[in-house]
């Protein structure tokens, strides 16, 4: 028995019959939090796992087929299971279409979307560079009116804030964007949002790449919020 499988006696003890895949996967967890394990370290054998935690070899297999599956740990040969990187977004990716979620979570994730936007402004102040500059600018002159459900063009929203994303330097905050654009158009265009599209003040795509020129983030943040401003004017009361 490792050292490290000695210690954690408490973490990996038996446990009861009720849910027993469940209360395995929790108990693996545990261990690997305990014993600090990084990515390249392994686990026990499942033979070991399953004496410890009272349970079948079935038991151990289906828990750690579940934690293969949101990317945690994957087999080696001569190893065993091994702790791997896991891709935080991957199980979330499955989920991310509307029919999938309530009314009430769409609205979550349409928030969360404006949020993130203005939240961004330091990184993109910080990162931007003149290249980044050009290709915004080129994405303006490109950038068509919308259909008559929306004000609004969805891929033109995508490759331009996509970009802004991007410049932002954080790849999960762009994977991100590209979750919830669609859920972004699908709230405008199914209902959800009670209040209708309404003209106002706003800021253009064009005009806000002017404001990044000025590579100042207080200005671009207040740019962006009113770029956002019908978003805004629709959620909230």
């Amino acid at each position: 028995m490792s050292k490290s499988l000695s210690t954690t006696e408490d973490v990996l003890s038996t446990i009861d019959t009720s849910s027993l895949v469940d209360k395995a996967e929790k108990k693996i967890l545990e261990y690997i939090q305990v014993n600090q394990l990084k990515v390249g370290d392994s686990l026990p054998k499942e033979l070991d796992l399953s004496e410890m935690l009272g349970v079948s070899r079935t038991v151990v297999r289906e828990a750690l087929l579940r934690l293969k599956s949101i990317g945690l740990i994957e087999s080696k040969k001569h190893k065993g299971a091994v702790i791997t990187n896991p891709d935080v977004l991957g199980s979330f990716k499955k989920i991310f279409h509307p029919s999938l979620l309530d009314k009430n979570t769409l609205k979550d994730l349409f928030e969360m979307r404006l949020a993130l936007e203005i939240g961004i402004a330091d990184f993109i102040i910080n990162r931007i560079t003149e290249k980044d500059i050009r290709e915004l600018e080129e994405m303006t002159e490109k950038i068509v009116s919308g259909d008559t459900a929306l004000p609004w063009n969805i891929e033109d929203e995508k490759k331009f804030h996509g970009k802004l994303y991007e410049i932002s330097g954080n790849g999960m905050l762009l994977e991100l964007q590209e979750m919830l654009i669609p859920i972004f158009q699908y709230v405008h265009q199914s209902g959800i949002l009670e209040k209708p599209i309404v003209e106002g003040d706003f800021i253009s795509h064009k005009e806000l790449v002017e404001v990044l020129k000025k590579r100042d983030a207080d200005a671009y943040r207040k740019a962006i919020r009113i770029h956002l401003n019908n978003h805004f004017a629709r959620i909230l009361a």
